[in-house]
């Protein structure tokens, strides 16, 4: 037992370490990370100032990062759930994209390629509440998504870009459809069109979420529940689209312990 307990610092140390290189691995290219970095400063401050005896500063930061862990969890749930959500017993190397992953980064690719040429768009991703009532009115496509038919559809002077675009799951279900405008247009500022009063219109009224590019200032927003967020960049864009729509795992044909133990090793 004793000859154990030797072993159990270094143990401790390799797991936190594991910890720690998993976060950063994947908030590093996000804007969360620029929030860890003000959390290590403010630890270290609090660090600092009970070294030295610093009783006001060190009692403020005591109460200000018991705050700010609560807040963050609020604040950042999206990319907590997409950094979680990656966790596997597989390596990276063992995972492969499914339809979803493959639609998330082609959605994504798609927005921010029209938001870097000012293409000016909007997109309902349905939800659970149907959309069937705007979308018969509409022009009907039922054609399978692909980053190309969605960027022509609103490419300026085509017949179909003015209007919004329907996708339930991997489908767009129709294209030029005309949604009802937001009546308190509160959130609404100057630099926001049409399409933006659209986007907040139909978000209160069904729980779709709402994809709207700004052809005037190519700035990618996102609206659901009546609430406007603007300027998001692609990574909480992601993010925010895995915490509405993360599908449930597929079930994996059953397979005895010895086979998925060899799996695991090969």
């Amino acid at each position: 037992m004793r000859f154990f307990q030797f072993f159990i610092p270094p143990i401790e140390i390799l797991i936190i370490a594991t910890v720690i290189y998993y976060f950063l691995s994947v908030f590093w290219n996000m804007r969360a990370m620029d929030v860890i970095f003000g959390i290590i400063a403010c630890l270290a401050l609090y660090t600092i100032s009970r070294l030295l005896d610093l009783q006001v500063i060190h009692q403020m930061m005591f109460y200000f990062i018991n705050v700010a862990v609560i807040a963050l969890l609020i604040i950042f749930q999206p990319e907590l759930r997409f950094g979680l959500s990656k966790l596997s017993f597989k390596g990276k190397k063992y995972r492969e994209m499914n339809e979803f992953d493959k639609f998330l980064e082609s959605i994504s690719q798609s927005v921010y390629r029209m938001a870097e040429r000012r293409i000016g768009a909007l997109i309902l991703l349905e939800n659970q509440d149907s959309l069937d009532e705007f979308a018969n009115k509409a022009v009907i496509l039922n054609a399978k998504f692909s980053p190309e038919l969605l960027e022509t559809i609103f490419i300026t002077n085509t017949p179909l870009h003015d209007g919004a675009v329907v996708i339930r799951g991997t489908t767009i279900i129709s294209a030029a459809t005309i949604l009802p405008l937001a009546d308190d247009s509160s959130q609404i500022s100057k630099s926001m069109g049409t399409r933006h009063r659209a986007g907040l219109g139909i978000s209160q009224l069904a729980d779709a979420l709402i994809i709207v590019v700004s052809e005037e200032t190519g700035k990618v927003s996102v609206a659901r529940e009546g609430i406007m967020t603007r300027g998001i960049k692609i990574d909480r864009f992601k993010g925010v689209l895995r915490s509405v729509f993360n599908p449930p795992a597929a079930p994996t044909p059953g397979i005895n312990v010895l086979s998925r133990l060899k799996q695991w090793t090969n």
